[in-house]
C-alpha cells in the first residue's frame, strides 16, 4: 500500500506495486519534486479566523511551495494563526505574509515555537516536523554572512554591530533616521521625531544635544566649550555665559549692517579698576543705554532732588507720594518777590481720578464744571437746569439737561452715567419719533431697563438711589 510519509508528502509505492502505473506516479512526484522548489500562493485564511492549511498527499498544493504567499479571502482584524500540516513535515519554506487587513499572521506546526510575520513582510523558517510538539523557527536567526553583502535596504529590530560603517549616498527628507555621505557635505545625518529631528546622548542615555523638529536650531543640554572652554575660552551653559582669556581684557563686539563695516565693543575693565565681581542689570523693556557724553531721551527714571532748568515733559508727569504726603506740585512766586508759593496736592482716594480740561479759555464769568466722568468744561453759573437744548440725533445728557427731542426718527438720548441723589435731566420728544431713554447701567423706577418716550410726551427723571435709579416724577 503506497504511503506519504516524506516531508514532500510523494506518493511511495510498496514492493509489487503500481504495475503499469509506476511511471505516472513517479512522474507525479519528479513535478511535485519541482513545485516544492518554486512560488506558490494561497489564500489560506477563508475567514477572519485561525486557519490550517494540510500539504495534499501525492498531489499538488501551493503550500508545499519552496515561496509559499500568503493571502486572505477575509480582511484580518487581529493576528491570526496559520497551522501548516501535517505536523511530522520537516522542511525549509519562504513566507509571505499577503493577507487583508495589515495584520501579523503566526505560523505555526504543533504546541512548540512560532514565528511572527508582519504585514507585507517576509520571513525564512524550518519546520522540524517533531510531530505534536513540533516548533517553527527563524532560519536567519544568528546570520553569518562572509564577505560582501548588497541589499538595496535593510530593516533590522536589533543592534547592528560591525567596525565600520560607511554611508555613499545622499539622506532624504523623508528619513526617519539615516546617516549618509555626499563628496560635499560630508557625513550627515537625518532624522524626523515628533520632539527632536537628531538627539546625540551619552553614556547615561541623557541627551546632549538636540535639533528639534523640523527646525535649524541646536539644543545643548549641557556646557558648550569653544577653544579652550572654561579654561581660557568660551563656554556656553544654560543662562550664561564665560568668556575668559588669555592675558587681554575680554570683548564682544556688535558690527553694523553695512558690510560689517564698524562695530561697537563691549570691553571688560582692567583688572586694577576691580575692587570685585560686578553685576550689570539691563533694563527689562526694549531700550537704548545712556552714555555720559550723549544726549538722551529718559523714561520712567527716578532722579533724587535734581535741579531742571525749563524740563520738558513729553506724554506725562507721575508726581509719586511720600510715606507722610500725596504727589504735590507748587508754583513758587518771582524770587524778586519772595519765596512764598501755591501748592496743588493730590487728594486721599479710594480711586484713579482723571480730570481733562477744557480746550478753551471760557467766558467771562464762566466756572469750571465736570460731566462726572472727569471731563471739565466752562459754563455760567446757573439754577438746577441747564439751558434747553435741541437734539435731533443720539446724545448723551449732562446733569441738569433740558433736552427737546425734534426728530422723525427715533433717537435716543443716554442718561449721565454714575448719577448722584438729586440729579434731573428733562426730556420732550416732538417731530414723530420716539426717544429711547437709555439707562446707562443705571436703573430706572427701579428697572434695570431702557425706557421710551413717545411723540409729544414729555418727562422729568430725578435720581434717587441705585435701587430706584432714575425716577419719573
Amino acid at each position: 500500500m503506497a504511503t506519504y510519509v516524506n516531508d514532500l508528502r510523494l506518493t511511495e509505492l510498496a514492493t509489487g506495486e503500481g504495475s503499469g502505473t509506476w511511471g505516472t506516479t513517479t512522474n507525479t512526484n519528479l513535478e511535485l519534486i519541482g513545485e516544492a522548489l518554486s512560488y506558490g500562493t494561497e489564500a489560506a485564511f477563508s475567514s477572519d479566523a485561525n486557519a490550517t492549511t494540510t500539504v495534499a498527499d501525492g498531489s499538488t498544493d501551493p503550500a508545499r511551495s519552496l515561496y509559499y504567499k500568503v493571502t486572505s479571502g477575509a480582511s484580518l482584524t487581529a493576528t491570526r494563526e496559520l497551522t501548516i500540516a501535517p505536523n511530522t513535515v520537516s522542511r525549509v519554506m519562504i513566507i509571505e505574509n499577503a493577507t487583508s487587513g495589515s495584520q501579523i499572521i503566526t505560523i505555526k506546526q504543533g504546541s512548540g515555537a512560532t514565528v511572527n510575520i508582519p504585514n507585507g513582510g517576509v520571513k525564512l523558517v524550518y519546520l522540524d516536523g517533531a510531530g505534536s510538539g513540533a516548533a517553527v523557527v527563524e532560519a536567519t536567526v544568528d546570520l553569518d554572512l562572509t564577505g560582501t553583502t548588497t541589499a538595496a535596504a535593510l530593516t533590522a529590530s536589533g543592534v547592528i554591530t560591525g567596525s565600520t560603517v560607511e554611508a555613499t549616498g545622499d539622506t532624504a527628507a523623508g528619513d526617519n533616521a539615516a546617516m549618509g555621505y555626499t563628496a560635499a557635505e560630508g557625513l550627515i545625518l537625518t532624522g524626523q521625531g515628533s520632539t527632536n529631528d537628531v538627539t546625540i546622548k551619552n553614556d547615561a542615555d541623557a541627551d546632549v544635544l538636540e535639533i528639534p523638529t523640523g527646525t535649524t536650531n541646536v539644543t545643548i543640554a549641557g556646557t558648550l566649550g569653544v577653544a579652550g572652554g572654561s579654561t581660557n575660552g568660551v563656554a556656553i551653559s544654560q543662562g550664561a555665559i564665560a568668556i575668559k582669556n588669555g592675558g587681554a581684557q575680554s570683548y564682544i563686539d556688535f558690527y553694523c549692517e553695512s558690510s560689517n563695516a564698524h562695530y561697537a565693543r563691549i570691553l571688560a575693565p582692567a583688572h586694577s579698576a576691580f575692587s570685585g565681581n560686578i553685576t550689570l542689570t539691563l533694563p527689562a523693556t526694549t531700550d537704548t543705554l545712556v552714555g555720559k557724553t550723549t544726549t538722551d531721551t529718559l523714561t520712567n527714571k527716578t532722579l533724587t532732588t535734581p535741579t531742571l532748568t525749563t524740563p520738558i515733559a513729553n506724554a506725562g508727569i507721575q508726581l509719586k507720594n511720600g510715606a507722610t504726603s500725596a504727589g504735590f506740585l507748587e508754583f513758587f512766586e518771582d524770587s524778586d518777590n519772595g519765596t512764598n508759593k501755591v501748592t496743588l496736592i493730590g487728594p486721599a482716594s479710594t480711586s484713579d481720578i482723571t480730570l481733562t480740561l477744557p480746550s478753551s479759555d471760557g467766558d467771562d464769568g464762566q466756572v469750571l464744571t465736570t460731566d462726572g466722568n472727569g471731563v471739565l468744561s466752562f459754563a455760567t453759573v446757573g439754577g438746577a437746569y441747564n439751558s434747553w437744548l435741541v437734539k435731533t440725533s443720539a446724545y448723551t445728557a449732562l446733569v441738569g439737561d433740558q433736552i427737546i427731542v425734534n426728530s422723525s426718527s427715533a433717537v435716543t438720548i443716554t442718561l449721565p452715567a454714575s448719577a448722584s441723589a438729586g440729579n434731573t435731566v428733562i426730556i420732550k420728544a416732538t417731530g414723530g419719533g420716539t426717544v429711547t431713554v437709555g439707562r446707562n447701567s443705571q436703573n430706572i423706577n427701579s428697572v434695570a431697563a431702557d425706557a421710551t418716550i413717545l411723540s409729544g410726551n414729555a418727562a422729568q427723571l430725578v435720581f434717587v438711589d441705585s435701587t430706584i435709579g432714575f425716577l419719573e416724577i
